[in-house]
């Protein structure tokens, strides 16, 4: 699968957690989105030309720092690593 093409299919999923997700979901996937947004958003600028491997590298060194700096409680965290392999698994 092509970057552009994981990334679409990625975003589509986000947006369609919004319809079937509960609170707790919708906020691990917002978190989730925000990390992915940003290693997408980093690549762009940068023009880089990444692999999607590159990419989730990129997102897990994001979630890696974030869960050291506890912005996460076991519960959320948990909820953001399902989703994050669901989301992987588009690709």
């Amino acid at each position: 699968m092509s970057l552009v093409s994981y990334i679409d299919a990625a975003q589509q999923y986000f947006d369609d957690l919004v319809i079937k997700a509960t609170d707790d979901e919708l906020f691990a996937g917002g978190y989730l989105r925000g990390h992915f947004d940003l290693a997408v958003g980093y690549a762009q600028v940068e023009e880089l030309n990444l692999e999607v491997s590159e990419l989730n590298e990129t997102v897990e060194k994001s979630l890696v720092k974030a869960y050291r700096n506890g912005e996460l409680n076991e519960d959320d965290k948990a909820l953001v690593v399902r989703i994050w392999e669901e989301v992987k698994a588009l690709a």
